[in-house]
């Protein structure tokens, strides 16, 4: 069994190498159910809790599909777009409700560029997040360090949660957004 220490320094190794795929590559043919979950399963895999299961399933990605949140697949095959909105799903239903990740992808830009800026955003926040960590390495500051990282968290989500709302009704009559009508 691995002491704190080394437990979280394993992890560290692993994520500071870690990135999630670049928009370009994405798989580019469209994949079936089994090959999505393999891929998602594996692009994912750092942030999946240690119970070993994967963040995405298929019946949560056909919830996901049955809302509108990603897009229909083309003959039960899936391309770069529902890849690039399940992998951000994965992540971000962890912080966010379904309804403003709805927003969240709503918003004027295309899917690329939204994942583009995603994947950048994501993948500098786990590097800062580890040198913070490698910075605190004994076991009492592990533990202030826990409960900061959660506080940052909570109120980063706040936050987030104020802006979505805020962009998702029109401030004039208290109305959903003409791109959240359309959405529709």
């Amino acid at each position: 069994m691995l002491n704190p220490e080394e437990y979280i320094l394993q992890w560290l190794d692993g994520a500071e190498h870690a990135e999630l795929p670049a928009w370009a590559s994405l798989p580019s043919i469209p994949l079936y159910m089994d090959q999505v979950m393999m891929f998602t399963g594996e692009a994912l895999s750092l942030y999946a809790p240690e119970n070993g299961q994967n963040l995405l399933t298929s019946s949560m990605v056909n919830n996901y599909v049955k809302s509108g949140l990603v897009d229909h697949p083309d003959h039960k095959r899936y391309g770069r777009t529902q890849l690039a909105q399940l992998v951000m799903t994965g992540l971000l239903k962890q912080v966010l409700s379904i309804q403003d990740l709805a927003v969240l992808f709503g918003g004027p830009e295309d899917t690329e560029s939204l994942y583009s800026a995603f994947a950048d955003a994501q993948n500098g926040a786990l590097r800062e997040t580890a040198e913070r960590v490698r910075g605190e390495m004994d076991e009492d500051k592990l533990r202030a360090l826990a409960m900061r990282l959660a506080a940052e968290a909570n109120a980063r989500r706040a936050v987030a949660e104020r802006i979505l709302t805020a962009l998702s009704v029109s401030p004039e009559k208290g109305e959903k957004s003409s791109q959240e009508k359309q959405k529709r």
